[in-house]
């Protein structure tokens, strides 16, 4: 045994050992055949899935959606379908869309969901004084009318994407009437119309689910389910390992292969839609075009995946990976050392005179993200590029992100659960996500917002990629392999999307 693996082993029994009153009260009030227990890696930062920036965090929707009710729902390989909607379309030449509220559904207090309610939480998703991150989406939505139970509503502007944005961030129904009433106490008071309600919520802790009997789908396998909020990775493996949760994720690799050999556990790795992604900011040294571009040049990415992600992981050049609608191979960005250097010197760097910048990563939320920056930097630092790394967590992210306060580089894993390039090159490039600034970015994607003709729009987000790859406006790493590990008395069915949902667990 080395003495890093004695020391982790060290930090998750005090780990542990912290908890053990918390979570052994928890397992007091939960314990029953029928219980799901999840060590989560992030937690929740509250219970409204619209209003929040946090909440727009891809890998808290799959807790999200066992309480709530997506408008569109999604099967395991990203494609849609119904969710709180029956059916959704177009009508009159793109110029509004048409939604079917679905018959029967319930929230969990037994009253009707209704076709106000539809209303009522598209409103507030679009509402720009909400909060919601989503909103420069939802605020293209125009005149309501309301026949039944269709909801017409006329568009103030075309977006080709405006159907999918329904199924993915901050798309949730919400009970007009119980949100009003709950006011700032909705936290403990949340109710949907998924299929689990709220028993208990602590921030910071767990949050804890009973299955709602009168959900209009499937029943879920589990009377219970408690998602545990479990930041550190070795406290995760802890966790499964002492038995002390059903199912984790996103456990360093090395681990995933020793964990799912024991005689009680197995695992699942899948490719999910979350790239890991440097986001560049037009601030200091990263203004300077030979600066960027070096950086980009300066890394091996095929030897990331293969050294710090034990292979689990696919290199990509682009903001679009393999399952998107806009993804174009022959977009590269050649390892060459050699030209980094050729291109720092133009600009008066070497290693001897480095350009310095600060790159901000998290630690622990995505497997070996802080050790690939750690390597990302050690390239850099061998072509004159100096980077002092900052860690924080994926809260800090993205408040500083809106506020456009991040480092010259960060690094952050881009989900696009819809696999359209409006989410995944629009969104990230262009909008309050968006890190790099420029006219000719707003133009280029700008002008893919209104484009109705499918083949012209989807060409021209790749060639809106290709430009940014030449400019290095962003540098993708990989696409990541979700590594899932839980006790062989459950089946898991991986999502594309990530996470773990729920009411899939048999």
């Amino acid at each position: 045994m080395t003495s890093q693996h004695r020391r982790a082993l060290l930090k998750a029994a005090t780990a542990g050992a912290l908890m053990a009153p918390f979570y052994g009260a928890l397992g007091q009030v939960t314990a029953g055949a029928r219980t799901l227990v999840i060590a989560y890696h992030t937690p929740l930062p509250g219970l409204d899935p619209t209003n929040s920036p946090q909440s727009a965090n891809p890998t808290v929707q799959s807790i999200y959606k066992a309480l709530y009710d997506p408008f569109i729902d999604q099967n395991p390989d990203l494609s849609f379908k119904p969710g709180i909607l029956s059916k959704w379309t177009w009508e009159l030449h793109k110029s509004r869309i048409a939604l079917t509220l679905r018959k029967g559904a319930l929230w969990h207090d037994g009253k009707p969901v209704t076709g106000d309610d539809l209303a009522w939480s598209l409103v507030r998703a679009a509402d720009p004084s909400g909060g919601n991150p989503m909103q420069f989406a939802f605020g293209k939505m125009g005149h309501f009318q309301l026949r039944g139970d269709k909801l017409t509503i006329e568009l103030k502007e075309f977006d080709p994407a405006m159907l999918k944005w329904l199924g993915f961030l901050t798309a949730y129904i919400l009970p007009e009437h119980a949100f009003t009433a709950a006011g700032k106490d909705w936290d403990q008071q949340a109710i949907g119309s998924g299929p689990y309600r709220l028993d208990r919520f602590e921030r910071n802790g767990f949050i804890r689910l009973k299955r709602f009997e009168r959900y209009w789908g499937p029943r879920p396998a589990f009377d219970t389910v408690i998602y545990k909020f479990v930041p550190d990775p070795v406290a995760r493996v802890a966790e499964i390992e002492s038995g002390g949760a059903d199912i984790t994720l996103e456990v360093p690799y090395e681990e995933y292969d020793r964990l799912r050999k024991k005689p009680t556990l197995t695992g699942v790795a899948t490719p999910v839609s979350d790239l890991g992604i440097i986001f560049l900011s037009n601030k200091g040294v990263m203004r300077d075009a030979n600066v960027r571009r070096a950086a980009a040049h300066a890394i091996d990415k095929k030897r990331l995946v293969q050294k710090i992600m034990g292979g689990y992981g696919v290199p990509v050049d682009t903001l679009q990976a393999p399952q998107y609608t806009a993804y174009d191979p022959t977009i590269k960005v050649a390892h060459d050392p050699a030209l980094a250097r050729q291109l720092l010197a133009a600009s008066g760097y070497s290693p001897e005179n480095p350009a310095r910048l600060v790159i901000q990563t998290t630690r622990g939320y995505k497997p070996k993200d802080f050790e690939l920056i750690s390597a990302v930097a050690g390239m850099w630092r061998k072509v004159g590029i100096e980077a002092e790394i900052e860690v924080y967590d994926i809260a800090r992210h993205f408040e500083l992100l809106l506020k456009g306060e991040l480092a010259p580089a960060a690094f952050y894993n881009w989900g696009n659960a819809i696999g359209d390039p409006s989410t995944s090159t629009g969104a990230s490039m262009m909008g309050p996500f968006a890190a790099w600034k420029s006219a000719d970015v707003e133009r280029r994607i700008g002008e893919l917002l209104s484009e109705q003709d499918e083949t012209r729009r989807i060409a021209g987000y790749k060639a809106a990629d290709r430009y940014f790859a030449q400019q290095a406006y962003v540098i993708p790493l990989l696409q990541y392999v979700q590594p899932i590990v839980h006790k062989k008395t459950v089946k898991v069915t991986p999502f594309v999307a990530g996470g773990i949902v729920a009411q899939a667990v048999k």
